[in-house]
């Protein structure tokens, strides 16, 4: 059987160069990450199994307050949170986006103290806004009209809380439609163009119980250029400067949100920080110049950009099949740990570890366990000619949007997740069990 040849592959392309920093190659195809063999992670704790390198997530938490100095860094706890995430990102000098009670309360419960949190959420339940006001968060976004009512009341006659508003400022920006957040037409914040967000903030100033502390905007996901925040930059201090204008009151915070695009293949573009970070600096500074308005605390939240590329994705290979046009490798995972390929078409790179090959890659889809067609991992990737069942697959760039976004669909459980960092190995997460499935069904 003839399989079609693949694309041509650059040879100059670094393979690892989408792996965390720490990752290094062994004789026999033995891959070490935190100085840790991911193969003996895979035979101790089974697979799938997430691997999070501590020492990338923390040298990425220092790279943004770095290139930020004297912003606030929130991490966009939607991306991937967990108890150690929680202690981590604390001990950065990070704060926190939360978007529900249950994320606030993981986070307040591991320690982290709930004025350095912000709650997201296009339609906040009753319980999130009670849990965030008990707990004392430090700013709620507010994201629609009917929640200024609704937390003013929460709120009472002796409360103050802090606000934001978020505001669509009308720019599509990000990595596929289905995670543009910034322009008009979708179910996130407060128009600019109709005058909702003008609307709102006139609402919220005649509340008491009520302080308006700034704007707030996030453009979007996947984002890898920098005008896009520059004009969204422009137009929320043009607001501030209609709002100091209109009401006399000159915000002090601005929140640009996140979406802060990285490479999940050799060669794919990635957002150039150091480029965003001098240049929103400039940008505040000028146009806040231009408005006559005080340069505002300035909120950035970066989410993937921590966490993705963090965590390594280990699978074992169950059955191969090969047709006219490719070969299907069938892996222990799938669409219930990672959904971003069916979401959204995300693409990867995985790699054969564990042994070395020398059999020529041929075009290959890795595909999940599930009832579903599109159960797509990886799509039209080189791998080696003869992989086989038993084989372990490894898929960098997974730190981000998978655990936090997976199923327990067909029933299968959640992976486990480890970290790793100088050499030694912790369990963070423990593999979702048959048991904690059954239990969850109390019917009869």
């Amino acid at each position: 059987m003839t399989i079609a040849p693949l694309p041509p592959v650059t040879p100059s392309s670094d393979p690892l160069s989408v792996w965390p920093a720490s990752a290094e190659e062994q004789p026999h195809g033995r891959v070490l990450v935190g100085g840790v063999s991911l193969v003996d992670i895979a035979e101790s704790h089974g697979t799938p199994v997430y691997v999070v390198d501590e020492a990338e997530f923390r040298d990425r938490c220092r790279t943004y307050r770095d290139a930020f100095p004297g912003a606030e860094v929130h991490y966009a706890a939607k991306a991937f949170l967990c108890r150690a995430l929680v202690r981590w990102a604390a001990e950065e000098g990070l704060g926190l986006d939360v978007c529900s009670a249950g994320e606030l309360e993981l986070a307040v419960t591991a320690g982290f103290p709930p004025e350095r949190i912000l709650l997201h959420g296009n339609a906040k339940s009753p319980a999130d806004l009670d849990t965030a006001l008990r707990l004392g968060v430090g700013r709620i976004v507010i994201d629609n009209p009917a929640e200024i009512a609704r937390l003013a009341a929460a709120v009472g006659s002796k409360g103050r809380q802090k606000v934001l508003v978020r505001v669509t400022p009308g720019i599509s920006a990000g990595g596929h439609v289905k995670v543009m957040t910034g322009s008009e037409d979708q179910k996130f914040g407060l128009s600019l163009r109709d005058g909702q967000a003008q609307h709102a903030i006139a609402r919220i100033l005649g509340q008491p119980g009520l302080q308006l502390a700034g704007l707030h905007c996030h453009l979007g996901s996947q984002i890898t250029e920098v005008k896009p925040y520059l004009v969204a930059l422009r137009r929320l201090v043009g607001l501030m400067a209609r709002i100091r204008d209109a009401h006399g009151v000159v915000l002090p915070e601005l929140d640009l949100g996140g979406g802060h695009g990285i490479a999940y293949r050799p060669g794919d573009p990635a957002l150039d920080l150091t480029a965003l970070a001098s240049k929103v600096r400039a940008e505040l500074a000028a146009s806040c110049t231009a408005a006559r308005l005080p340069v505002p605390q300035l909120i950035i939240e970066p989410g993937r950009a921590v966490s993705g590329p963090a965590g390594i994705a280990l699978y074992r290979v169950l059955a191969v099949k090969a047709t006219p046009e490719r070969v299907f490798v069938a892996v222990d995972g799938g669409m219930s740990d990672n959904p971003r390929p069916a979401l959204y078409g995300v693409r990867y790179a995985p790699r054969l570890i564990g042994r070395h090959s020398t059999a020529a890659p041929v075009r290959t889809t890795v595909v999940g366990r599930h009832c579903e067609a599109g159960d797509v991992l990886a799509e039209d990737v080189p791998l080696p000619a003869d992989v086989h069942p038993g084989d372990l697959l490894a898929v960098p760039a997974a730190g981000a949007y998978h655990l936090s976004m997976a199923s327990s669909y067909n029933l299968v459980g959640r992976p486990p997740v480890v970290a790793v960092r100088d050499g030694a190995l912790r369990l963070l997460v423990r593999r979702e069990t048959l048991a904690d499935l059954r239990a969850r069904d109390v019917g009869l």
